[in-house]
């Protein structure tokens, strides 16, 4: 976000006219910024071009934001002295050895991101999708803790955010979004991460995909529902009526925060997309993801129901697809564009 101090730069114009106007544009510089999506740069591929190229398409489009899932040190070269906002991962991998070791988020910070002095680093998200069962759960607030210190100690606490992604299994009820909860089984691995993000006035960084919701549960949601394109409210929640699924998911996630003591944590959604092949031919087509991500571009300008102020600051998964990801075939196609540097449909970022 630019920090921009409006009657600072105001004072300098003599006339009212010309305040007003002056106004006008940094207001709207302010709102374009905070509406801009940005998009993931996954890399589980063997195709993909040099990362010089990669920013360029970032920049040919008009992409702001960028998530990088770990140090990929030519991409960090290739962003030095763009104004692209960047959200990089601390590798799942690397949890346990930061969590205990002090020195190791200290040069973890020096070599990543304090090298790269001329990138315009935003969000540090520590670990990806960890599961709150599994064997690097007591690890992610540890680390967060240790990256964050290593942060402030390079006096980059007010600009740098620390945080960590997770994803809707965290959730025991989301339906309807007011009665939002957290498993009770997952506190332990919540309670501390939502205390540190209070704390430090971070973001939740939130995976947060309709599509699967709408595959998992198509008895019970409409297609329409999850693609933004249902003709009326779906959901009456009390005063709140919901037309469209992310609203709805994301409302469910704000709700839980509030019963865990999150209530003042801002939630950004750091990953989200549509496959366009690989799964069902009704659903996972070209045409349906086209209508997810343009939606997603045009509707996170505005907030949600529960949250009706600003905008939704969102990250579409993602720029390419990657031939190397594992899991269904839909996870090799969730790109915007071809490794070839092709849009695989139409997508204005404007």
């Amino acid at each position: 976000m630019h920090k921009m101090a409006k009657s600072h730069v105001v004072a300098k114009v003599p006339f009212v006219v010309s305040k007003l106007l002056l106004l006008g544009i940094l207001m709207a510089t302010f709102t374009t910024t905070g509406a801009q999506v940005g998009v993931c740069y996954g890399t589980v591929a063997n195709n993909l071009p040099p990362p010089r190229e990669v920013i360029s398409l970032y920049n040919q489009y008009n992409i702001k934001r960028m998530r990088l899932y770990g140090p990929n040190h030519d991409a960090l070269g290739a962003l030095r002295g763009s104004n692209i906002e960047l959200m990089l991962g601390v590798e799942n991998e690397r949890l346990r050895d930061i969590s205990s070791n002090q020195a190791s988020a200290d040069d973890w910070v020096q070599k990543n991101v304090v090298t790269y002095g001329n990138v315009n680093f935003k969000y540090i998200a520590v670990g990806n999708e960890i599961d709150a069962k599994g064997p690097l759960a007591p690890f992610v607030g540890p680390a967060m803790e240790k990256i964050h210190n290593a942060i402030s100690r390079a006096g980059l606490a007010n600009k740098i955010k620390v945080s960590t992604a997770v994803h809707p299994v965290i959730l025991q009820e989301s339906y309807p979004p007011s009665k939002g909860s957290f498993r009770q089984d997952y506190r332990p691995f919540l309670d501390p991460i939502i205390g540190f993000l209070v704390g430090n006035k971070s973001p939740l960084l939130l995976n947060m995909y309709p599509y699967f919701s709408f595959i998992q549960n198509r008895a019970n949601i409409d297609l329409r529902y999850a693609l933004f394109t249902s003709p009326s409210v779906v959901v009456q929640d009390g005063q709140s009526g919901y037309q469209n699924l992310f609203d709805a998911l994301l409302d469910a996630h704000y709700s839980a925060l509030e019963k865990a003591g999150g209530g003042s944590l801002r939630i950004v959604v750091s990953e989200t997309g549509w496959p366009s092949a690989g799964g069902d031919g009704q659903v996972t087509t070209k045409e349906n993801a086209r209508i997810y991500n343009s939606n997603v571009i045009k509707h996170v300008k505005g907030g949600t129901p529960k949250r009706p102020g600003g905008s939704i600051e969102t990250y579409i998964f993602a720029m390419f697809n990657e031939n190397q990801k594992p899991g269904d075939e839909t996870e090799k196609n969730f790109g915007l564009f071809y490794p070839s540097k092709n849009p695989v449909y139409p997508i204005n970022f404007n």
